[in-house]
């Protein structure tokens, strides 16, 4: 971008009455970014939208799930049309980065987020998280009936009382925490329990609504699915109230939903822009100000003041990127739960 193309290119948006982008005259960013994004839409959207609006950088979102794209980035390889890839949980990231196919994220976009919220080796970055909860029936339950582990829902005494999504990407990075947590033994017995005590259901909100009708007392989901009903109707919430484990037990897993730029990404310096703005105060003033109910992960960023405070859930520590999304397919699928 030279000099005088710049100035020609304000004053003819000056002309027009409108604002000059920082990025508006790059050729690349005409062009834009696409974003595989795995996130919710609506947040992603969001995203786009103040990105663009500030820099002028078209974003194209093609949405999917985890896995599946985090598998067709893999199978791409270096044709891949993507240029930012964004999920709800950090699982596909390692799948993606174990696979060599990430650029390392500038460091000016790593040093916006704590260690906690990003990858070891800087391939990739947090950009909101969510808390894993235990979703109760206030009409059945007292807290003093509530199980103080997760593992606690192995005892036979919860057997057909309680739910979860076990085929989702959730309820998947919920396994791949634990089994980093307290190892394959531990993890394939408390599987073996879920298979027998616990009824499956299609998706968290699913869950959360068979609660609600009293059809289960309780069930694992994450947090944000009861907060966004209860900023609605609470049609599907009004007889649930959440159980946060704390005490740095499997069950207060805090999942962290990443993002990374592809290394055969033909726009790099947009790719990385947007990564940026996301984990900055634009981005997760998003997380805070909307209506998605996920944590904000950026140094000093708020999130949204109804959510219990992030220090205080009491999360355990879990290398984000040790996070292993096969050998927890494989495990679930042994005990037949997928």
């Amino acid at each position: 971008m030279t000099f005088s193309f710049t100035h020609l290119t304000s004053a003819l948006a000056l002309a027009a009455g409108l604002a000059v982008a920082p990025f508006a005259a790059n050729a690349a960013g005409s062009e834009g970014i696409v974003v595989y994004n795995a996130q919710h839409e609506t947040l992603t959207q969001a995203w786009a939208d103040g990105f663009t609006k500030e820099t002028g950088i078209k974003v194209t979102i093609r949405n999917g799930s985890d896995m599946q794209f985090a598998n067709q980035i893999v199978e791409e390889g270096a044709a891949s049309p993507a240029d930012v890839f964004l999920t709800e949980n950090s699982p596909g990231m390692a799948l993606v980065d174990t696979n060599k196919l990430f650029a390392p994220v500038d460091a000016d976009t790593l040093a916006q987020v704590p260690e906690t919220f990003k990858a070891a080796d800087g391939n990739w970055v947090g950009v909101a998280a969510r808390s894993t909860v235990f979703a109760y029936d206030k009409t059945k339950l007292k807290e003093s009936d509530l199980p103080k582990s997760l593992l606690d829902l192995a005892d036979p005494k919860w057997k057909g009382r309680w739910g979860a999504s076990p085929a989702g990407a959730d309820f998947q990075a919920i396994v791949s925490a634990l089994l980093e947590l307290k190892g394959e033994d531990v993890t394939k017995s408390w599987l073996k329990a879920l298979k027998e005590n616990a009824t499956p259901y299609k998706g968290n909100s699913v869950a959360m609504k068979a609660v609600n009708a009293g059809e289960v007392e309780g069930a694992v989901i994450y947090h944000y699915y009861w907060f966004g009903d209860q900023a609605k109707t609470a049609e599907n919430s009004k007889n649930v109230a959440l159980h946060y484990f704390k005490n740095q037990d499997p069950g207060a897993f805090v999942s962290i939903s990443g993002g990374g730029v592809l290394a055969s990404s033909q726009h790099q310096k947009e790719a990385q822009a947007f990564l940026k703005w996301i984990t900055g105060k634009g981005g997760q003033a998003v997380l805070r100000d909307g209506d998605s109910y996920e944590y904000a992960v950026g140094n000093g960023a708020q999130s949204n003041p109804k959510l219990v405070p992030l220090a205080d859930l009491q999360a355990p520590k879990v290398e984000p990127s040790k996070l292993n999304s096969k050998k927890v397919t494989d495990l679930m699928t042994e005990a037949g739960l997928i």
